[in-house]
């Protein structure tokens, strides 16, 4: 079975509190392909690849994020798998 690929947009007080990290950390944890970047719109956004299960579980971690954020909204949305192997940070777009 191929990989299931997911694009979140996460906004509210996002940027500033250590949400592309946090991210880093669960998406890795879940065994997730894929990265994470701020938006100059203040959002974060979020292509990740993998199991239908750890997807989910990335976006209800999303929906909550780390101590310090405010999550007013997750965006989600099928997307294509680009290829990426391991989860990184990319730079804000």
């Amino acid at each position: 079975m191929g990989r299931a690929a997911e694009r979140l947009v996460i906004e509210g007080r996002v940027q500033g509190v250590g949400f592309r990290w946090w991210t880093l950390s669960q998406a890795r944890g879940l065994g997730l392909a894929g990265w994470v970047r701020n938006r100059r719109d203040g959002s974060v956004e979020v292509l990740a690849i993998g199991e239908p299960e750890a997807l989910e579980a990335l976006a209800e971690a999303c929906a909550q994020g780390p101590a310090g954020a405010v999550v007013r909204s997750v965006r989600r949305g099928p997307t294509h798998d680009d290829g990426s192997l391991g989860f990184e940070e990319r730079a804000t777009a």
